[in-house]
């Protein structure tokens, strides 16, 4: 018979909003948005005091405001995010090797075996909520159950600062009640799709047929037909291939012309540079990612048989602006690299294709 996993979902609670609130208590208590401001940019997360007000991440920052007056707009710290994530993961390590980063405040751990030789996953996600809070000083959510599906499901039904457990047994019967919407890996856009054909909850997607939902959602059919009797085989993966390194800049206005456009290029090809310089990495593919007025975006490569040199990468990231002339104002640029010379072990960073510094991700 094969053994029972026991994954955990660790998630940090409003991570870059509640970080600004440590580091300056004035903060404490109020709407917190990090990123975007009054006029442009997006929100990339918004502390539980804003989210009352129906703030939420990848909201634009002039609705934001709109919706909350008195919001407080902090600039992202990125830096000091990966800082307190690393020292996050390494309390995970003193009780697994086996954790899966999914972005900076997130991450899966397999505890069935455990360096604690604890047999009580739900002990250990207490241990380790309990330790990040007086390490730290921040709140974790976790969620513990067989698979990860399940198990980033559950962490959040008690959010914030709380954990839950869905044991096997109890898994298809939680899932039948469960809103479409909250299953993780369905979006807005295919929870609306399934709503029209009159799929709500779990219980109504389990009334229709593996040929049907293939044959209505393709691939992501299988995959849905699963998770809804609680069946997900993906293992945490402690190491990935990084595929990219990158940054990017959304611009408090629109940029017209080399004479703005250059500028603002080469202090984001300064930042990438020092992030290249942190990881030792090279690539043979440089990229300009262009973001316009309209939002229409527009990306630009070019691929070499050897790794270019940081000059040479310079070089390349001006013959790709002017590959094609630029008709519309820019909002935003973004320059990486990719067909990397390593493979590295999975970085918060790396999680993400793109990653700014000053203002909006994605």
């Amino acid at each position: 018979m094969e053994k029972i996993r026991k994954i955990i979902h660790v998630d940090m609670d409003a991570f870059y909003a509640s970080v600004e609130q440590m580091d300056d208590p004035e903060l404490m208590g109020k709407p917190v948005a990090v990123g975007g401001n009054r006029e442009r940019g997006v929100v990339a997360a918004a502390s539980y005091e804003a989210r009352k007000y129906g703030v939420r991440s990848a909201m634009s920052g002039k609705l934001a405001a709109l919706k909350c007056p008195h919001l407080i707009f902090a600039k992202p710290r990125f830096d000091r995010y990966k800082e307190l994530s690393n020292q996050i993961r390494n309390i995970f390590f003193d009780y697994t090797d086996l954790v899966e980063p999914l972005s900076l405040d997130e991450a899966f751990l397999d505890v069935t075996e455990n360096k604690v030789n604890n047999p009580s996953a739900t002990l250990i996600a207490e241990e380790i909520r309990k330790r990040i809070r007086e390490e730290v000083g921040l709140n974790a959510s976790a969620g513990i159950s067989y698979n990860k599906f399940l198990a980033k499901t559950a962490s959040d039904i008690n959010k914030p600062n709380g954990q839950a457990v869905i044991l096997p047994k109890e898994a298809e019967a939680f899932l039948e009640k469960l809103a479409i919407e909250k299953f993780f890996g369905i979006g807005k856009v295919t929870a609306e799709k399934m709503k029209a054909i009159g799929i709500h909850n779990g219980y109504d997607l389990k009334q229709f047929s593996l040929q049907y939902l293939t044959k209505k959602f393709g691939k992501s059919g299988l995959h849905f037909y699963n998770i809804v009797r609680g069946i997900h085989s993906s293992e945490v993966q402690p190491n990935r291939l990084r595929k990219s390194l990158s940054a990017e800049n959304t611009f408090d206005k629109d940029l017209t012309g080399e004479g703005q456009w250059i500028p603002a290029l080469k202090d984001i090809f300064d930042e990438l540079n020092r992030r290249i310089a942190r990881t030792g990495v090279k690539g043979r593919t440089v990229t300009l990612k262009i973001k316009y007025l309209d939002f229409s975006l527009q990306t630009r490569s070019k691929t070499f048989e050897q790794f270019p040199e940081m000059e040479k990468i310079w070089d390349t990231v001006v013959d790709l602006l002017r590959q094609e002339t630029l008709q519309k104002p820019v909002r935003l640029f973004g320059i990486g690299i990719s067909n990397l010379n390593v493979e590295l072990e999975q970085s918060h960073f790396g999680m993400q294709l793109w990653l700014d510094f000053d203002g909006e991700s994605r």
